[in-house]
């Protein structure tokens, strides 16, 4: 088994755990609520009907169904794309259960093969999900597609981990950060920046975050810089 593939079993037991341990929108867990950025550049397009929005990594729905809700009553879609079959299983009982079955579109995919079209959205969210992808240059190229695939005035929010480090919380020794692409944080910032560089920022942010995850039955610290980027075409 190669790195990329270890990553990706342990990255797949640990979401299905907790996928598996809380329920949507309850407290305890990062899924408890959307991300408040992500909803509040959602109302940047609130002029607008029919949006089509891709939801890049969306879980069992912790984003995209809060949005489409918001955009059900306006003939708006949301696409919303994972890798994992579990999380869309869950992300399809739960749209039935908030009543957006009809909004929501599920495509299970690697982001690294997920096929964008040119002008195709209005609105692209990517919630630490894009530093998954297999190599730099694949993150790089998917941005590209991100950043082609949005129509004119539209958006694209994302959050992206740099600098990601795990601790064993018992040794407090380092380990090896279980994250495909794990730039520096000026890196990361350049390359977004960059791809984005003729867009309009509406908020760009960096923010130093820590999170207490299990591996195994290891206790483990992970630290990360967040950076947080909302733009417009």
């Amino acid at each position: 088994m190669n790195r990329i593939e270890y990553i990706r079993q342990e990255e797949k037991k640990y979401h299905e755990s907790c996928y598996n341990n809380y329920t949507l929108f309850e407290e305890g867990s990062w899924l408890h609520k959307p991300v408040k950025t992500v909803m509040d550049a959602l109302a940047l397009l609130a002029e607008k009907d029919s949006l089509t929005i891709l939801d890049l990594g969306c879980g069992v729905g912790r984003n995209s169904i809060p949005i489409a809700e918001k955009v059900k009553n306006s003939n708006g879609k949301v696409i919303c794309v994972d890798l994992l079959e579990t999380a869309l299983q869950k992300l399809k009982q739960y749209s039935q259960a908030y009543h957006v079955e009809d909004t929501i579109y599920l495509h299970q995919a690697d982001l690294s093969d997920f096929v964008m079209k040119k002008d195709e959205y209005d609105y692209i969210v990517a919630v630490s999900s894009l530093e998954h992808v297999r190599t730099e240059e694949t993150f790089i190229q998917v941005l590209q597609s991100m950043e082609a695939a949005t129509k004119s005035k539209g958006v694209n929010c994302l959050i992206v981990n740099s600098n990601v480090e795990e601790i064993d919380i018992e040794t407090r020794r380092k380990k090896d950060a279980l994250i495909e692409i794990n730039l520096p944080t000026d890196e990361m910032v350049n390359i977004l920046q960059k791809v984005y560089k003729n867009w309009k920022t509406i908020h760009l942010a960096v923010k130093p975050l820590a999170y207490h995850i299990m591996r195994g039955q290891t206790s483990i610290q992970l630290k990360t810089n967040a950076i947080t980027l909302v733009v417009q075409k």
